[in-house]
């Protein structure tokens, strides 16, 4: 069995979009509409058979949680693996030249992974990692 995707609702759809095609090799759809209830998707396809669908539709309440200092029951981050050390840290380097805030890391975790978190453009939370060789 297999995860086939995460949906994430958004109020920038083509920022979201962009963000995953460009830091995490993702390949967009076309985008789908819905002209009668106002709804618009992207589903974002990677190397690995996994997709993110996002989805944009007035109306949808923003999310109160402070996804950024605290955390909270539910779904808290995606994670995104890589090859080897390296490249989590050349991915924390792209991010944080392109502006993009850096929670924590790059660290070695307590079970065997090189890894950084950071934000989306909507403030959710996304790690890159790799199993840590010494």
């Amino acid at each position: 069995m297999t995860i086939d995707h995460v949906a994430i609702w958004t109020t920038q759809l083509e920022k979201m979009k962009d963000y995953y095609v460009r830091y995490f090799n993702g390949i967009a759809n076309n985008k789908y509409r819905n002209n009668e209830n106002q709804y618009e998707s992207y589903f974002v396809s990677f190397d690995c058979g996994s997709r993110i669908e996002l989805m944009q539709k007035p109306g949808i309440p923003e999310n109160l949680n402070d996804t950024v200092e605290k955390q909270y029951l539910g779904i808290i981050h995606l994670a995104f693996g890589v090859e080897n050390t390296d490249l989590v840290n050349q991915k924390l380097k792209e991010l944080a030249g392109d502006g993009y805030k850096i929670l924590r890391g790059p660290r070695k975790t307590g079970d065997g992974y090189w890894e950084f978190e950071t934000l989306d453009p909507d403030n959710n939370r996304i790690e890159v990692s790799a199993v840590f060789k010494d």
